[in-house]
């Protein structure tokens, strides 16, 4: 977001510090300046700053931020980093799925099946059956619509189980009329009044239910579906007509702990979850830990009809988009698409695996779009998104992984351009890659990391995990865990200052310590090293407090990566008498496994030394970034590591080099 547009929603607050009246004003204001045939900056009220550039053509997303922040600041969560969902890659989405009459052609009767071909052919061959089945003007799609659609291709029903204010549902609209321009007026009509009355949106929101009914409005009187003066003419619907369809079909309720209000399933399910954690609702609300307890204890135990659980794939912090996602499969009739927006996290962390068994056993998982977190998708933050492709029902053979990708890579009524690089995962490899978690790799986009990452992946999944047992480096006995350092910065404050040599005190290690120094990983600690070490090294890098906080070796690395930096896995030996905080990891070592590299190396300084060495290899530093859920080096992933029995040749190769 510009400073110029951030800027004004500033200035609103000054003026109009009432969120909800914010919203309430805004939509009045559009609606008068659309019976006017004016653009909404000429309707708002005397005292509202002025419209900047950005926000004259783009009511809609103004909208939509608004109610976004009114959202945040209901739950207690901070309105200044909250980002509504681009149009634009709205757009792209529905032009992907709804183009050509995907949904709503029948496959020609001599087609030979995607799955019986070699991967590199699959993507050729897909395009060649869609350039055949594609319509090429209104007519043939006429010629051609299945039951339970309209003719301007749109599947019915569609639906969006957290409506928010209206977004997926007004650019529908828009293809909707884009389709039916043509279209005799009567017909137009008619076609309308079905998309209409297909339509399934709800939200658990009273005022984002009210923002999408008039939303909606306003936004088919601008696209001429709808007539706001009267009872419609040919080509128009009449607003009365039109309001009570709306009322009827964008309803206020909870589908995750509610009954589906409509007795039809929708064939299209299209939405952006609240990315959410239970954990994060109701903070600004005084009753607010009770709260999240009983929605978390509900969702946990809440049953169908049948006396089945309704979310199985619950497990850890839960977040809500997660649970949509579930919900939404659910929700949809067997054969029917669902296609969200969510954190790209949701492929790769650990907490995730049960729903994505969910979605490659239980269901078609088509195609995922991922961006990675620097994609300029403002609306995810920092954080990567993911675009899912499911067919409800069935289950998985061939999942096309797309990505990295950018915003450029989204054309204007198309959908995702067919340069944009692919991944297609076959399930068999794909099932020994991951375990059977079904994980999907981040795979850079130049080919030749591509090729550089997937080679490291085929090497090295077979290969013993890091704390599995019976390997060379822990034969027998408990198995090694991963450990996050003692020292919480916030709650020993007092005992963290400054480094001084001439105060008392012990090494306090960082995450920040462990760096790249002409490409070798150094502790850079201005005690251990201090040629390396820079200023900043020196701030909060003294333990002033309790003795028995110091450890003896530790082998470790950092917790939260640096996106900066090149490497993700920066493993190094920390000497003993130091003390490390929760932004390091270290290995936590049975004594049997001491006592082995003790044996097998002198001393268990210089076996740790090897073990950083083959930790820090480009191999496993390759694989790491791959299966990434986020920054945080989180303990599961290094536990998981593929890690090779060299321990002979290690020995020998470290001995000759001394």
């Amino acid at each position: 977001m510009s400073s110029e547009t951030s800027g004004w929603y500033a200035r609103l607050d000054h003026e109009c510090p009432e969120r909800a009246s914010q919203i309430e004003i805004w939509l009045d204001s559009w609606m008068d300046a659309t019976l006017n045939g004016q653009p909404v900056a000429a309707a708002l009220p005397i005292g509202w700053p002025t419209l900047p550039a950005g926000l004259v053509s783009n009511p809609g997303g103004v909208l939509d931020h608004l109610l976004a922040r009114h959202e945040a600041e209901s739950d207690g969560r901070s309105p200044r980093g909250v980002y509504a969902t681009p149009a634009k890659f709205v757009d792209g989405i529905l032009y992907d799925e709804l183009q050509k009459g995907r949904n709503q052609k029948k496959e020609p009767p001599a087609t030979l099946s995607l799955a019986a071909l070699p991967p590199s052919f699959r993507s050729f061959a897909r395009q060649v059956n869609e350039d055949i089945r594609g319509p090429s003007s209104i007519e043939e799609r006429d010629s051609g619509i299945l039951e339970g659609c309209t003719e301007s291709g749109i599947p019915l029903p569609f639906a969006d189980p957290c409506v928010g204010a209206g977004l997926f549902a007004e650019r529908v609209f828009r293809i909707h009329a884009e389709r039916t321009m043509a279209m005799n007026p009567e017909k137009r009509k008619e076609d309308t009044l079905r998309l209409l009355e297909g339509l399934q949106l709800i939200d658990s929101s009273e005022i984002a239910v009210e923002s999408a009914r008039k939303r909606l409005l306003i936004v088919l009187a601008r696209l001429g579906l709808v007539d706001l003066r009267g009872e419609g003419g040919r080509g128009e619907v009449g607003k009365d007509e039109a309001m009570l369809i709306l009322e009827g079909n964008v309803r206020c309720g909870d589908p995750l702990r509610g009954e589906w209000p409509w007795n039809e399933t929708p064939k299209l399910v299209v939405s952006r979850p609240p990315w959410l954690r239970i954990k994060d609702r109701f903070r600004g609300h005084p009753e607010g830990s009770r709260m999240r307890k009983e929605l978390s204890r509900e969702l946990r135990e809440f049953k169908d009809p049948d006396g089945k659980p309704r979310f199985s794939a619950i497990k850890g912090n839960v977040n809500l988009y997660r649970l949509f996602i579930e919900r939404s499969l659910q929700l949809c009739a067997d054969g029917g698409r669902v296609r969200l927006i969510v954190p790209d996290s949701v492929l790769r962390e650990k907490s995730s695996s049960p729903l994505r068994r969910i979605m490659v056993q239980e269901n078609d998982w088509e195609s995922v779009w991922s961006f990675s977190d620097d994609s300029q998708l403002l609306f995810g933050g920092s954080q990567g998104v993911a675009v899912l492709a499911i067919t409800a029902g069935g289950s998985t053979e061939v999942l096309t992984s797309f990505g990295p990708l950018t915003t450029a890579d989204i054309v204007q009524g198309k959908g995702l351009d067919s340069s944009s690089p692919f991944l297609e995962l076959e399930r068999g490899p794909w099932s020994m890659w991951t375990d059977a978690k079904w994980a999907v790799p981040k795979i850079p986009r130049s080919s030749k990391e591509r090729e550089s990452t997937l080679r490291a992946i085929g090497s090295l999944a077979d290969k013993p995990r890091l704390v599995e047992e019976g390997t060379w480096l822990n034969p027998s006995g408990k198995s090694i865990k991963v450990r996050v350092g003692e020292i919480d910065r916030g709650s020993w404050s007092s005992s963290i200052s400054d480094w001084d040599p001439e105060v008392p005190g012990v090494p306090f290690i960082r995450g920040t310590h462990i760096d790249m120094i002409d490409g070798e990983v150094c502790l850079v600690h201005p005690a251990i090293n201090p040629d390396a070490s820079k200023e900043a090294h020196n701030k909060l890098a003294k333990w002033v407090g309790p003795e028995e906080m110091q450890s003896g070796h530790r082998i470790a690395c950092q917790a939260i990566v640096n996106p900066q930096i090149e490497r993700r896995l920066l493993w190094t030996v920390i000497p003993p008498g130091c003390v490390i905080g929760n932004s390091v990891s270290f290995l936590d070592l049975p004594p049997h496994v001491v006592k082995g590299l003790k044996e097998k190396f002198g001393d268990i300084g210089t076996g740790m030394e090897v073990l950083a060495n083959q930790l820090n290899s480009e191999e496993l530093d390759l694989w790491s970034k791959a299966w990434a859920a986020n920054n945080n080096v989180n303990n599961y992933e290094i536990e998981t590591l593929p890690f090779e029995d060299l321990g002979a040749d290690l020995s020998d190769s470290y001995i000759g080099n001394q």
